[in-house]
């Protein structure tokens, strides 16, 4: 039987032919650690300053953002849509706002967390169905719930997010023919540069739209033109959600960064202090044995 005691108490027995314990690390070893965090802080300093660029980007494109999403929801609110709690228990819909990259915090996996926690909570999670916006949710939910991921988007943050994307996502939702009451988008809205909130926002289907108590103050509002405008509704909400996480993404990537810059430093300091140590050391020992061999002769 493998027994890891006994190799612990091998790997740290001494080497014959006076060469440097084993575990104890030589100049060589403490050198080649040094080069490699020096350069992975050059990297974490330039992913930083990209960041930076990209964020400065995304905080204009999500002023001009917010009136589609805010504009949609306003009209929600006007009209008075049926609750999904007054309505027959038909389906819900939850719509998960990452993106395909990484090294940003806890951004993506935030929104994945919320979504364990409805599912978790709701009773009817069997006919929940859910839309993964991103590579990041489809990693995080695809494998622990197989049977509720309705579809899949990539190619999602490798650059600005367009009106064109969301209306992509928001066609594939309405063609796939899922009957649902109740849906909610969950995405990072920006607050600062340092923080973000994970929000919830309602989505509601045709039905409940054209069944809203208030829906008769609109002049001319026909079957065709109501489904027309719910189906702009639908894709400005969700590009209202992209332009929000692509903001809140880019300033907590900017901000990780920075700090895994810093810790790059601490850690160089203490590599080049321990270098400067062990090598002095080397040198002292070498000349106390130059001086023993010299008074023996």
């Amino acid at each position: 039987m493998y027994c890891l005691s006994s190799k612990l108490i091998t790997t740290s027995t001494p080497v014959v032919f006076g060469v440097q314990t084993r575990g104890m690390a030589t100049l060589k070893d403490i050198r080649v650690r040094l080069k490699s965090v020096t350069n992975i802080q050059k990297i974490t300093q330039s992913m930083k300053m990209v960041s930076a660029a990209k964020y400065a980007r995304a905080e204009r494109d999500l002023k001009s953002a917010r009136s589609y999403g805010h504009g949609a929801q306003a009209f929600y609110e006007k009209t008075d849509l049926v609750k999904a709690e007054e309505a027959p228990k038909v389906g819900t819909l939850l719509i998960a706002m990452t993106s395909d990259r990484g090294l940003c915090g806890g951004v993506h996996s935030a929104v994945a967390k919320k979504i364990r926690a409805v599912m978790k909570t709701d009773e009817n999670a069997a006919n929940i169905k859910i839309v993964c916006i991103g590579e990041k949710s489809k990693a995080m939910l695809a494998r622990q719930f197989p049977n509720n991921i309705l579809m899949m988007f990539n190619d999602i943050g490798k650059r600005p997010p367009q009106f064109t994307d969301a209306t992509i996502v928001a066609n594939a939702i309405l063609e796939s023919g899922l009957q649902f009451n109740e849906g909610i988008l969950i995405y990072n809205k920006f607050k600062s540069v340092v923080s973000y909130i994970t929000t919830e926002m309602p989505v509601f289907s045709l039905s409940a739209l054209s069944g809203s108590p208030k829906l008769n103050v609109y002049d001319s509002l026909d079957d065709e033109v109501l489904k027309s405008y719910y189906e702009y509704s639908l894709a400005s909400l969700i590009f209202y959600a992209m332009k929000e996480n692509a903001c809140s993404e880019q300033s907590a990537r900017m901000t990780a960064m920075d700090n895994a810059s810093k810790n790059a430093g601490e850690m160089i300091s203490k590599l080049t202090l321990q270098f400067n140590r062990t090598r002095q050391s080397v040198i002292t020992r070498e000349l106390i044995e130059i001086i023993s061999g010299a008074a023996a002769l």
